[in-house]
């Protein structure tokens, strides 16, 4: 008799969704749709676990346990009694519950969470004699549960560490870019992974790595040393190997093809921290230390992919917005794709945009804006 897949599904920053759902369609994962927040894909374990490994858009990758309707405490305790934790759960494990909600009678987060570590802790005490004990900061499973309109769907993590922490950039600019909004930004785009890359405003290198990344087709997931899922009470030494081939596999699919990519700064110390950071990443990058100002045109056919520094965390004047717009004029032929919170850098590209579309950079509203320069 043949199982019924699981239910994942792979967050993404607001405004990434659709670059999210591109990514896991090209990689091979069946059934994946377009949500809000993410997007839901089917199939084995395995691969939720090949998710973790490929995907450089998502945020996390999760498993969806259940879905029922909710709207007392007692409803949430004997829904989430009754799924079966012990294939991820032992007395010796450590537990962290989040919770989100909307139009629901159980309003409260906190107390939401409470509820849902009542009972997973109560069955696995009936079952053991002995219950895990809570870890907010390093736990071994992470539950999240999501409450609308009384409704609760409670999802397992599989990532422990969301999966924008590659483990290449130990060290950070003033501004750091997430991993994953920047991979966004480079499939938005439209960038071919052939076409010679330019990262100006580069800081800490996350623009200019991401794009090496992707272009030789090294997967993000191979710089973690340990997914949340290799600490579930189920994974044995038969996943292992199986994880152990899923990367090998990985690296055997890495190519030595790469465009030039170059990444400048007018900050010596950024330059210096981008470079440390491309050297653990294993992927070359032309670095410069240049002003915005000093582009020039030579003639070469290339894309801009940058995110220039915002005005309400850095202080940056307008007078910099008006260099970075002329810079850009000069360079004819070339496509520039920027994202920025502050309308003023996109009023000082003397061209429309061809594609503009919101994003989130963190807790901050941007707009992500493509521009073929004549």
């Amino acid at each position: 008799m043949k199982t019924q897949p699981m239910e994942f599904f792979a967050t993404a920053s607001s405004g990434t969704e659709r670059a999210l759902q591109n990514e896991l369609i090209e990689l091979g994962f069946k059934s994946v749709r377009l949500n809000s927040g993410g997007t839901p894909f089917f199939g084995e374990i395995e691969d939720g676990w090949r998710a973790c490994l490929q995907s450089r858009i998502a945020q996390r990758i999760q498993l969806v346990l259940k879905r029922f309707q909710s709207p007392s405490e007692l409803d949430l305790y004997n829904g989430v009694k009754s799924i079966d934790w012990t294939p991820y759960l032992t007395p010796e494990h450590t537990l962290a519950v989040s919770a989100f909600c909307h139009s629901s009678n159980l309003t409260h987060t906190n107390y939401i969470a409470q509820k849902t570590k009542d009972a997973i802790v109560d069955q696995l005490r009936e079952v053991h004699g002995s219950r895990p004990n809570v870890d907010r900061e390093d736990s071994d499973v992470r539950i999240f549960v999501f409450m609308g309109n009384n409704k609760a769907t409670i999802y397992l993590d599989l990532c422990g560490k969301p999966l924008f922490q590659r483990g290449y950039r130990l060290e950070k600019g003033e501004a750091p870019l997430k991993e994953t909004l920047a991979a966004a930004m480079l499939m938005y785009s439209g960038w071919d992974r052939k076409t010679p890359l330019w990262d100006p405003m580069c800081g800490s290198g996350t623009i200019a790595i991401e794009a090496g990344l992707w272009a030789r087709n090294i997967s993000p997931g191979i710089f973690r040393e340990k997914f949340g899922f290799e600490r579930w009470a189920n994974f044995d030494e038969q996943g292992a190997e199986v994880l152990k081939r899923m990367r090998g596999e990985c690296r055997r699919d890495v190519n030595n093809e790469m465009p030039r990519i170059i990444a400048s700064d007018c900050d010596p110390t950024a330059i210096k921290t981008a470079e440390a950071n491309a050297k653990r990443a294993g992927i070359k990058i032309t670095f410069r230390e240049a002003r915005i100002e000093d582009i020039q045109a030579d003639g070469a056919k290339r894309i801009v992919v940058t995110n220039p520094p915002f005005n309400e965390r850095m202080g940056v004047e307008a007078d910099f917005y008006r260099k970075m717009g002329s810079a850009f004029s000069r360079l004819h032929g070339c496509r520039v794709a920027l994202i920025s919170a502050n309308p003023a850098a996109m009023k000082c590209i003397p061209v429309k945009p061809i594609q503009i579309s919101g994003m989130k950079n963190g807790s901050i509203d941007c707009d992500f804006a493509v521009y073929d320069m004549p």
